[in-house]
């Protein structure tokens, strides 16, 4: 089938905020999207998977201002660098289509086009924002919101805000909104649904501030500088922009949307199934099919959070269990629409239980009797089926059409406990027919043969079911069995194997684990480790007169440039406007601390009025404040607000 002629599905995960370290949270929602995206490939579907990064906001700007960078360098960092966001995800063999950053320069232009064609229809107004702020959630909240005076959703202080900004009507889709929710399907489950309509809107929604002027790392309101658009308008319109809606970087748009389904965390259900389609009805844009608010992977009864300590590092259980097995238990372990208890115990178990014991036992046993009893080849000369044989083939046989239904619910744990229960049926058929009993007679051949050829036969259906799951390790099985077709239509029909197909061996698909060893070192690499050891304080200096410290003219400067001195290891060259109109030069022994792009227009502190000194043949003319301690050295820095030329007293 051509490409233009195949059903179209769009699929998207969160964009991610970039933290320092994506968790096995963010791993779960992200294979799940995965893990649906190749099963709609595999049914010949042409897919559009995406997924990205929520790049703006003033938490990223604090936290690059604190690293001292620049925010864009932060995300860079985090998204680009090494062991970041698109590593793990190609780490975790994640078959995305596209990805998109928020700092995109073709989504940040789409995006004030939304936010100006919004502000003309009059959905968009100018006002003042009085309320609380949680900065870790980029949320807004009235004081009647909060639970015991903290952010509803994360549970941390929110700060009082005041400030001039733009506000979205979306109390006028109040009623809309509701009715979506309501009379239709467009979010499941359903339980989330009663917490949307009775927590916030039957509770009165109140327009939504909708720009900031109190930081700048943002989408710029292009008509009225001085503003920058809330993240959340910036973030959800990315699933759009990605395809090419209000730009010309792609044209995907007409193909994919609305999407299909998008799979988010129930801590942002609000903004994908209240503020989303509100603005969409705004922008009077078709409606997403679906919005599914998953649950959460607790640890020790609580939420994974990186602030909280609690985090688990998916690249430590990929590298040591293998990223098909992370996959696995992620789906098989937790019903994709409730909280899950993760634990290493169960981590370990269902890779002994389900991957070793049943389905990796399954293959080896199978692949060596066939090497043992056919040199690797089965005959084509085989028994019809017997009696006994019905209720392994009949499972198989209808095994995708059960796996389907629980697909198409996004019941991942179901579809898998579907096939486990086709593999069980299988390792018991081996016992029941006994294959070495019946190789001791000639006569039996063609009989032993039907009983090997049914056992290949169905772990090649349930090994192509498992592709979504596991894909690197559905491939390795079909290559040690023969089998040459696995698509959708020959996995819905049994026997497609062909009967003279040739096995190879492997090694064990899963080791078993030794359990309690395994958990004994876990608990050694998640152990926290020791505080480090502060340097010792220096030893104070001896006092001097209020006179003698006024006598230190210590100014603002601002960084205009700073290079390496040729020839020296220690010095750094700056040029400096001090705000005398006239630029100075000092030379300062921190290069071994920062590297000169590092300091480019920061905000400095200098003793302006020591007499110049000769430096590597260079002039330097006063001296860069720092803070030591130990091995320690860090420039002082203030906030850009300060002028150059201000004195410090």
């Amino acid at each position: 089938m051509c490409d233009s002629c195949k059903k179209k599905f769009y699929i998207t995960t969160p964009i991610y905020y970039p933290s320092d370290k994506l968790h096995i949270g963010h791993t779960y929602c992200t294979v799940a999207t995965d893990a649906m995206a190749r099963y709609k490939r595999l049914r010949g579907y042409d897919v559009m998977f995406l997924t990205g990064t929520d790049e703006h906001g003033q938490k990223i700007e604090t936290r690059a201002k604190s690293a001292g960078i620049t925010p864009q360098q932060f995300v860079d960092n985090i998204v680009t660098g090494e062991k970041g966001v698109l590593d793990l995800w190609k780490l975790m063999n994640i078959s995305y289509d596209r990805f998109i950053r928020t700092t995109d320069d073709y989504h940040v232009a789409a995006v004030q086009k939304i936010f100006k064609k919004m502000y003309d229809k009059g959905d968009i107004y100018k006002g003042k924002y009085t309320g609380m702020y949680c900065t870790p959630c980029e949320s807004f909240w009235t004081e009647s919101q909060l639970k015991d005076g903290k952010c509803p959703d994360c549970g941390r202080d929110c700060q009082p805000a005041e400030e001039e900004a733009y506000f979205f009507k979306l109390s006028k889709y109040a009623q809309p909104v509701r009715d979506l929710l309501t009379n239709t399907d467009f979010l499941e489950p359903k339980s989330r649904v009663h917490e949307m309509v009775n927590n916030f809107i039957d509770a009165g929604l109140e327009d939504l501030c909708v720009s900031r002027t109190s930081f700048t790392w943002g989408v710029p309101v292009d008509f009225d500088p001085g503003h920058v658009v809330y993240v959340w308008v910036d973030a959800l319109f990315n699933y759009t922009t990605a395809l090419g809606f209000m730009n010309d970087k792609y044209d995907d748009y007409k193909d994919f949307w609305p999407a299909d389904v998008h799979f988010v965390g129930k801590e942002i259900v609000r903004f994908h199934s209240i503020i989303w389609p509100a603005m969409l009805m705004s922008m009077e844009m078709p409606l997403p099919k679906k919005v599914y608010g998953h649950g959460w992977l607790l640890l020790d009864g609580g939420k994974m959070s990186k602030s909280k300590g609690n985090v688990v590092d998916p690249q430590i259980l990929a590298d040591r269990y293998g990223v098909d097995a992370l996959r696995f238990f992620l789906l098989r372990s937790f019903p994709f629409g409730s909280d899950g208890n993760f634990s290493n115990e169960l981590l370990i178990s269902c890779i002994n239980t389900d991957l070793a014991n049943d389905l990796g036992n399954l293959v080896s046993r199978t692949v060596a009797m066939v090497q043992k009893y056919f040199g690797g080849t089965l005959p084509t000369q085989q028994l019809i089926s017997e009696e006994m044989d019905s209720e392994l083939t009949g499972m198989a046989s209808a095994l995708s059409e059960k796996y389907e239904k629980q697909m198409e619910s996004y019941a991942f744990q179901n579809a898998l406990a579907e096939i486990f229960a086709v593999i069980s049926r299988a390792n018991k058929y081996i016992d029941e027919n006994a294959p070495w009993v019946l190789a001791k007679d000639e006569a039996n051949r063609p009989r032993l043969a039907k009983v090997m050829y049914n056992l290949l036969e169905t772990v090649r259906i349930c090994a192509g079911l498992l592709q979504p799951f596991m894909p690197a390790t559905a491939e390795e099985i079909m290559r040690r069995i023969g089998a040459e077709r696995y698509d959708w239509e020959s996995l819905c029909v049994y026997g497609g194997l062909k009967a003279d197909t040739t096995v190879t061996a492997g090694s064990a698909l899963f080791p078993r684990i030794d359990a309690a060893k395994e958990l004994e070192e876990l608990e050694k690499l998640n152990a926290k480790p020791e505080e480090p050891k502060e340097d010792p304080l220096p030893e104070p200096l001896p006092p001097i007169c209020f006179d003698d410290f006024c006598k230190v003219e210590m100014t603002v400067v601002k960084v205009l440039t700073c290079e390496n001195v040729k020839k020296s290891e220690k010095l750094l060259k700056f040029t400096l406007d001090d705000g005398t109109g006239t630029p100075r030069q000092i030379l300062s022994g921190i290069a071994k601390y920062y590297k000169p792009e590092e300091l480019l227009g920061k905000t400095l502190v200098a003793v302006t009025n020591l007499p110049p000194r000769k430096m590597m043949g260079q002039e330097s003319c006063g001296m860069i404040l720092s803070a030591e301690r130990g091995d320690k050295l860090q420039v002082v820095m203030l906030d850009d607000s300060v002028p150059a030329g201000a004195r410090l007293v």
